[in-house]
């Protein structure tokens, strides 16, 4: 008997090359029940997307069988919402509520944000002027902890009225920020806004180099809205210890008996970087497969 989890795949799964539809197509025939799509700053599904551009691809998920379970973005490494630079948090805003926006055309419930950053150890810890929004390395300030905090709890309490208006849920991830280090932390934080509408988005193996999910998951309990799954090997280090499913050291057993005792019901998202070399789409039918294994379906 498997668990009561939803399969699904973020569309940074595949190669980079493939449209939108194809992914979609993709993921269904690979066994996946949804596919979280993510918003860029420009070209297929971006923050000029009209709305009849948006619902032909929630048109297109419904005709392929497939559901639309998040929207994700990796905008806010640019726009963080904590930075010391009044412009750069009020786009950092504009993007939540546009996020907002379109999930409410795609019909998801709920969106991924990174809720702002202390520092990130993979950009240069100075802001990078008229960097593109897409340019994963363009630069991190380094804020002060207690500042950042002040800053994303006043943000998320405005943004949680959008959020309730539209009836999307803000889920707040998990990152390599230097921000919500622990369980107890983001407990806090999430109690402190108090809104029904920001919840938490937990990434499986994004704090393996600090903690263990699966006490993150006994701690915030019913605050998890949406799970991200990942691995990642500790021995690694860096980005390069992101791994495929089951070949790191997230402990999926304890996760997904963590996830029964608080009677999560939710999507499960797996997120892959497609590093082969050769045959890029083999990684998600690998990944389905896993997922298979570790939601104990189709195992006899």
């Amino acid at each position: 008997m498997g668990y009561d989890f939803r399969k699904s795949i973020n569309i940074w799964s595949f190669d980079e090359n493939l449209s939108i539809i194809q992914c979609m197509k993709m993921a269904k025939k690979a066994g996946f029940e949804g596919i979280e799509l993510v918003l860029n700053r420009d070209g297929n599904l971006s923050l000029d997307s009209n709305d009849d551009e948006i619902l032909s691809y929630k048109n297109a998920a419904e005709e392929i069988g497939i559901n639309i379970t998040s929207l994700a973005t990796g905008l806010y490494w640019q726009y963080s919402i904590t930075s010391n630079t009044k412009q750069i948090q009020d786009k950092a805003k504009e993007i939540v509520r546009r996020q907002i926006d379109i999930g409410n055309l795609l019909g998801v419930d709920c969106i991924l944000v990174v809720p702002g950053s202390v520092g990130v150890d993979f950009k240069p810890s100075e802001v990078v002027p008229n960097a593109r929004d897409d340019d994963f390395f363009a630069g991190s300030e380094v804020i002060d902890y207690d500042i950042a905090y002040e800053r994303s709890v006043k943000a998320f309490k405005e943004l949680a009225l959008y959020a309730e208006e539209n009836k999307v849920i803000i889920g707040i991830e998990n990152v390599w920020n230097k921000f919500l280090l622990s369980p107890l932390e983001m407990r806090g934080f999430i109690d402190e806004i108090n809104s029904l509408w920001v919840q938490v988005y937990l990434d499986v193996a994004n704090m393996m180099l600090y903690g263990y999910p699966e006490h993150w998951i006994k701690i915030l309990g019913t605050r998890i809205k949406a799970v991200h799954f990942k691995d990642y090997r500790t021995a690694a280090g860096g980005l390069s210890g992101f791994v495929d499913l089951l070949a790191g050291d997230v402990n999926f057993q304890k996760v997904v008996s963590e996830l029964e005792k608080i009677n999560y019901a939710g999507w499960v998202n797996a997120e892959m970087t497609p590093a082969y070399k050769q045959f890029t789409d083999q990684i998600v039918y690998n990944t389905s497969a896993s997922m298979d294994r570790i939601l104990k379906r189709n195992v006899t």
